[in-house]
């Protein structure tokens, strides 16, 4: 599955995307967030508070009880502001 990072995510994570073969286990946003948060500590920084972390399954903005099953990508970013 693809997964996209953006603005200081893809900073503390070192990295833009990724191609990653994920666990059958891993069924919502939220699960892979803390398989992710489990695999480095680079991946525990970025995702240390899931709560300011917005998510976007195969370009549809979703909520972290989303499933992810069948989806192609993800991408995670924070809120976005306006001025």
């Amino acid at each position: 599955m693809k997964i996209l990072y953006f603005a200081w995510l893809r900073e503390r994570i070192g990295t833009g995307r990724e191609t990653l073969e994920l666990p059958d286990s891993l069924t919502t946003a939220a699960e892979l967030i803390d398989w992710l948060k489990a695999r480095e500590a680079r991946y525990a920084a970025a995702f240390e508070d899931p709560s300011v972390i917005r998510i976007a399954i195969d370009q549809v903005q979703a909520e972290p009880d989303a499933s992810i099953l069948g989806a192609r990508e993800i991408a995670f970013f924070p809120p976005v502001t306006g001025g």
